[in-house]
């Protein structure tokens, strides 16, 4: 059996898809009840809900599990914590494989949450457990959120500058590297990047978007106040308000790169490009198609 926690989550819903397509066993670890039914409909229907802060649910959600795929809550303050408390709980139930869902480059000091997922992968080195790390950059499904006034409007905002570079990911092939990883032998004491692309401009983006589309889309940059009151009014937290903006801060600086080669080496398949994924997505949303 393979535990999964933030099985709720967009991460972990991609997650179980992979694995439920391999016929793998899974008990799911979600936050909230609501979550549960999302879980079921996707093929697992041994849910454990709980807080991943409670040391005895914890414990109990790894009776009978041979692997775990480790997913903290995102932008969590108490990622090292919950890191620390899942790490123990594997060790001391015997589990034979943890696999640790961390981020590209978490050497990076001025982005909080990068940093706290470095500090998770120091403590799984010492833990004793055989492990697996993979450490994807950022997804491609991340533009889905403005879609809507990318197809409307023909504007993708974005709180960074237009010339700002970044490597991406394509999250379905995430899963499918993953659930490999689980379920294949030979990937024990690894670290895989998991890149999709070359590092692309804001200004690539929105032209690939314009071109697969059939209209013509442009960067436009959302000024950092607007977003931050944007983020404030839908509810987001302080720390993990102030933790975004300095990793928004750090791409202005310096951007996102990596490598696509250690992903199509896990696939045995070039990744999917960036204009396929806007392809698949346009044709998948009603009354859009692509060109």
């Amino acid at each position: 059996m393979i535990l999964l926690t933030g099985a709720g989550g967009k991460t972990g819903q991609a997650l179980i898809r992979a694995l439920v397509a391999k016929g793998e066993t899974i008990r799911a670890f979600a936050r909230r009840n609501e979550q549960a039914d999302d879980i079921r409909s996707l093929g697992v229907y041994d849910v454990v809900i709980g807080d991943l802060q409670d040391d005895a649910t914890v414990r109990t959600s790894m009776d009978g599990v041979r692997s775990v795929y480790h997913i903290c809550p995102n932008v969590h303050p108490d990622e090292v914590a919950i890191g620390r408390r899942v790490i123990d709980a594997a060790r001391d139930s015997g589990v034979a494989h943890f696999v640790y869902h961390s981020v590209l480059h978490p050497h990076t000091e001025p982005m909080p949450h990068h940093w706290n997922k470095l500090r998770v992968e120091e403590i799984l080195f010492e833990s004793g457990v055989a492990f697996t790390i993979l450490q994807p950059t950022a997804y491609m499904q991340n533009i889905l959120a403005g879609w809507n006034a990318i197809v409307a409007d023909g504007v993708f905002r974005i709180p960074y500058p237009a010339e700002t570079r970044l490597s991406l990911v394509d999250l379905d092939d995430v899963a499918e590297a993953a659930a490999d990883v689980l379920t294949e032998l030979g990937h024990t004491r690894a670290t895989y990047e998991l890149v999709g692309t070359r590092a692309l401009s804001q200004d690539e983006v929105a032209e690939i978007l314009s071109q697969k589309i059939g209209r013509a889309v442009r960067a436009e940059v959302e000024p950092m106040e607007e977003w931050e009151s944007h983020a404030r009014r839908a509810g987001m937290a302080e720390y993990q308000i102030s933790t975004l903006i300095s990793m928004f801060r750090y791409y202005e600086r310096f951007g996102l790169w990596g490598n696509s080669n250690v992903l199509g080496w896990l696939l045995h398949r070039p990744p999917t490009t960036f204009p396929a994924f806007v392809e698949r997505v346009a044709r998948a949303r009603s009354g859009v198609h692509s060109i």
